[in-house]
């Protein structure tokens, strides 16, 4: 492939952003080049370790101490990072990063074609009008140019490809999707659904929201994926295809067109900028593999690489229009980054239902919806919300590995639920929209590939430590309330972004002073560049993000392609 030739579009980054874009420009018949920086990969053929045993793998699908701590300090608190998903994680020693003195910040990365799509957790939900609305309502951060209304068509369109499992509620903030059938609640999960709803009218305990497939469509059988198999081994990749990511869905239908042109190991290092035409003209990259530096061009440009990873390719690509990072007149590139509080809850025994226990191995857990706070007002000393994810379990077989007895006895021992159940109520929470949370490029240090490393600035507000102590609150009394006793809380240290749901950076917003990119995600400063990742995020709500993504993606390429059939970019 030569640098000259022609594509429409540009897609920077292959994940749930990435995937998205590429399939609508592919589909609407344009040319689209889609750059990674990871390494290939396909789907069902560079899933190493799925089907693996513990006993197949050399260290038993735990990853030696030393390497892990040699080359991936940060990458190994992430609950998916294991032997059999190391592959799918970033090494950090080769790509480093800094924080303010005194700070902690946890980038969580994907290093490969399909990005995070691959290890996520797959909880998928609406956002509503009190989400897009809380900003200007308590004049924090700036007013979203959009509500629910704009959003909800599109909810509607990447639900039908995605396949969301769960059940219709009717709750005003959490809009229902366009759903397959739910995962089933657990005997003590519905038996402690009825306390709480009675206990506390108002809340509600439902199943996740997944994006896995219970009950597949043509459109997504003729894809080759096929319904969830139960298996919880979803970080390693699903060759069913059970579970949403890039790799299965998004970038095979874009693959099928014959308009996506896929180049792995792709290291974007700057967008390139015209000052006579005030427009991108394409992007310079580095493979990660040879050093080769080469230039692609295209009339639209998507970045779609990830919160911080697109924050860094735009302060990067510097010119003299535009000399602290490109499309940033107003100053705010890089600031107002957020990532959800969590690692705070509750949990109890539930006493009963010794006889009873569960079948396969469910991907998925509860959700208690927000009920704080709704009229995005406070009722209490913190303002926004937060929800619950959590769920109840029970001891398997895996208590032999205590090393309690051998043999026969054991076995038998095993094949029998030891213990009680247990339920646990995990709370995540919205975190202001804040300036002095950035992120900036390091001065001085750089990476292999002299492209400046970003340095973060970020810590929790007040409002969050007042948030944390309700979170852990309602938590006990929602268990108190479901009969469980032996009640323990637990509040780990939160260090900001170890959530994974990173938002902020390239904020949307009405006003080119005060925001980055418009309503349809288009750079306010350069009509041809458009940000669709959680960077353009001006608040973060409480629910997973990913789903708005998508959304958002769908929408913005919509958008972008009636302008470039006009050729009004």
């Amino acid at each position: 492939m030569s640098e000259n030739t022609p594509f429409d579009v540009i897609v920077v980054g292959s994940g749930m952003s990435g995937g998205w874009a590429a399939k609508e420009f592919c589909e609407k018949g344009m040319k689209t080049l889609v750059l990674e920086r990871g390494k290939m990969t396909e789907h069902s053929v560079d899933y190493a370790g799925e089907n693996q045993n513990p006993w197949d793998m050399e260290h038993r699908d735990r990853v030696d101490p030393k390497l892990a701590n040699s080359d991936y300090s940060v990458q190994q608190t992430c609950y998916a990072f294991r032997e059999s998903t190391r592959n799918f994680f970033i090494n950090d020693r080769e790509n480093p990063y800094s924080v303010e003195d005194g700070k902690k910040f946890s980038w969580l990365r994907g290093d490969q074609v399909g990005g995070k799509s691959l290890m996520w957790a797959r909880q998928s939900y609406r956002w509503s009008d009190i989400d897009f609305g809380a900003n200007k309502a308590d004049g924090n951060g700036t007013d979203w140019p959009i509500r629910y209304g704009d959003v909800a068509p599109w909810y509607d369109y990447v639900e039908k490809f995605v396949g969301i499992s769960g059940s219709t509620e009717g709750l005003p903030q959490l809009p229902d999707s366009i759903f397959q059938p739910p995962m089933d609640l657990t005997c003590v999960e519905r038996e402690a659904k009825d306390r709480i709803e009675t206990a506390f009218p108002g809340r509600k305990l439902i199943p996740g929201r997944a994006a896995h497939l219970t009950a597949p469509t043509e459109e997504q059988l003729a894809l080759g994926r096929g319904s969830c198999q139960f298996r919880n081994q979803c970080e390693r990749g699903c060759s069913f295809g059970g579970y949403f990511s890039s790799v299965s869905a998004t970038l095979p239908a874009a693959n099928n067109t014959g308009n996506m042109t896929l180049v792995p190991n792709s290291l974007v290092e700057r967008i390139l900028y015209d000052e006579d035409t005030g427009k991108a003209t394409g992007v310079r990259t580095i493979n990660r593999e040879t050093k080769e530096v080469k230039d692609y061009h295209a009339r639209v440009i998507f970045m779609c690489a990830s919160t911080l990873g697109t924050v860094q390719i735009l302060l990067n690509s510097k010119s003299d229009t535009f000399q602290n990072g490109l499309a940033n007149s107003s100053g705010t590139l890089g600031k107002y980054l957020m990532d959800h509080q969590h690692q705070v809850g509750a949990e109890g025994i539930f006493p009963g239902h010794e006889n009873s226990y569960f079948a396969g191995r469910r991907p998925n857990g509860i959700y208690v919806p927000r009920f704080r706070n709704l009229d995005n007002r406070t009722d209490g000393e913190f303002l926004r919300g937060y929800a619950y994810q959590g769920g109840s379990r029970r001891s398997s077989w895996t208590r032999a590995l205590a090393g309690r007895g051998f043999g026969e006895e054991l076995k038998n021992e095993l094949r029998k639920p030891q213990d009680n159940w247990r339920m646990r109520l995990h709370a995540f929470g919205e975190m202001l929209p804040n300036e002095n949370n950035k992120v900036t490029l390091h001065p001085t240090k750089t990476d292999e590939y002299d492209i400046p490393q970003i340095h973060v600035d970020m810590e929790w507000s007040d409002n969050d430590r007042k948030m944390r102590a309700s979170m852990k609150q309602d938590a006990i009394e929602m268990l108190e309330a479901a009969g469980c006793i032996n009640i323990e809380t637990f509040d780990e240290e939160p260090v900001p972004g170890h959530c994974i749901h990173e938002m902020g950076g390239a904020r949307m917003g009405h006003d080119p002073k005060t925001s980055i990119v418009n309503k349809f995600n288009q750079c306010h400063d350069v009509s041809n560049v458009f940000v669709t990742d959680g960077s353009a995020f001006a608040s973060e709500a409480c629910q997973n993000p990913s789903l708005t993504f998508m959304a958002l993606t769908a929408r913005a390429v919509d958008y972008a392609a009636t302008q470039m059939k006009g050729d009004l970019i």
